[in-house]
């Protein structure tokens, strides 16, 4: 029964689908999917009988997923992609390879890892090229979804279908002007947290990875400035009294700028594990193997040049 149903299906209507439910506009899958509009209004149409939904509804602005296109949507991603690997067997060359990589990571890992996973692209796969997003709240979704390739963040738990690895150690660090008053004495717990603070935050809001050991302690500090990249913050600090801690390898990449000077905070901030997450759909997908090996490779290189300088 199930292959009698598939041979009545027009199994392109799978590949109209996803650009219908990623674009949630008739138009912009058009154009994607290099039809006209009436086509793919015509497409929407019969994916609608196939599925006896709706699958696009009007929503404020323009169209939104049903409940039903939510469901479908991951599934969808895991068949294409699978269909998509399983054309491409072992052919997938660097050296010729085009198109995007996604990955996900914070802005100040992104800071840290980027130039040493450019050099190894440009060495291997000149026509690649990135895109680097920071992955919020949502990163495991994109992931499975299929909309990333890759995340490199600190994960403490992933569910089902996630696969990690260890990619780095990282130690926190405190940075400030290289004449910044502070310097002239023992740089105490008391005078830490006497100063005012910068923290990097993409949302703006909620406890830094500080200010939770230091709730655990029964202490605070002042948090005079947010901003959303890591940046932003080396100049502010580079330019005013206050001080900012921050992953040891970004410390020094802006120690090295002459204007600042890091310090090991004055109380025991422990490291953590950046790990380098996939879906398991991709876990054996010569595009993507290659990918992981790029980027531990990245690491590696980031991790050599930080244990010179140190």
């Amino acid at each position: 029964m199930r292959e009698v149903d598939l041979r009545r299906i027009d199994l392109n209507l799978l590949v109209a689908l996803e650009a219908l439910l990623d674009e949630k506009n008739v138009t912009r899958a058009a154009h994607r999917l290099g039809m006209s509009q009436p086509a793919a209004s015509r497409a929407l149409g019969r994916l609608r009988a196939l599925f006896s939904d709706a699958l696009l509804v009007d929503g404020p602005g323009g169209y939104v997923l049903s409940s039903r296109a939510e469901e479908v949507r991951p599934v969808l991603s895991w068949i294409l992609a699978g269909v998509g690997e399983m054309l491409e067997a072992n052919a997938f060359d660097p050296a010729t390879a085009t198109g995007r990589i996604r990955l996900l990571t914070p802005d100040l890992q992104a800071a840290s890892l980027a130039p040493y996973l450019l050099a190894r692209l440009a060495h291997e796969a000149p026509l690649l090229d990135l895109d680097i997003d920071a992955p919020g709240s949502h990163g495991l979704d994109l992931l499975e979804r299929g909309d990333a390739d890759a995340m490199v963040a600190l994960i403490d738990e992933a569910p089902a279908g996630i696969r990690r690895r260890r990619l780095y150690d990282e130690e926190l660090v405190t940075l400030m002007r290289a004449d910044h008053p502070a310097l002239a004495g023992e740089f105490t717990l008391e005078r830490f947290l006497a100063l005012e603070h910068i923290v990097v935050s993409v949302t703006g809001v909620g406890p830094a990875p500080v200010d939770e050991v230091l709730a655990r302690m029964g202490r605070t500090r002042r948090v005079k400035l947010r901003v959303p990249n890591f940046f932003a913050a080396v100049e502010i600090a580079a330019r005013s009294d206050l001080i900012m801690t921050l992953p040891s390898s970004l410390a020094r990449a802006a120690a090295n700028m002459r204007r600042l000077v890091s310090l090991p905070p004055p109380f025991d901030l422990k490291s953590f594990t950046m790990s380098l997450a996939w879906h398991a759909r991709q876990q054996d997908a010569p595009r993507h193997i290659w990918l992981r090996r790029v980027i531990v490779a990245a690491a590696m290189d980031m991790s050599s040049v930080a244990d010179v300088g140190s």
